[in-house]
């Protein structure tokens, strides 16, 4: 069990750290979205942050859609792990 619970954990760092990734890139004018690796960076984390981007506005010209997504992101690990170690119980 403690396998599963490491590779799901192993999954949203890697999802965390695209996020954040994404956020940085952002900041730099000169990056090429439409080049690799930028371009599956852009399409894999603009799937979830869109979600967000619809529901919270932009505040004088800044997205803070991103410490959203991550916030319920943590949510969804901690209920996800949370229902394995109670099935495992």
């Amino acid at each position: 069990m403690s396998s599963l619970v490491y590779g799901i954990n192993n999954i949203f760092n890697l999802f965390y750290f695209l996020i954040i990734l994404r956020i940085f890139l952002s900041w730099i004018p000169s990056v090429n979205w439409f080049n690799q690796p930028w371009k599956t960076v852009r399409e894999v984390t603009d799937l979830y942050l869109n979600l967000f981007r619809r529901i919270v506005p932009t505040f004088g010209g800044l997205d803070f859609s991103p410490i959203i997504a991550i916030i319920v992101l943590q949510i969804i690990q901690n209920i996800l792990l949370f229902l394995i170690a109670k099935a495992a119980a």
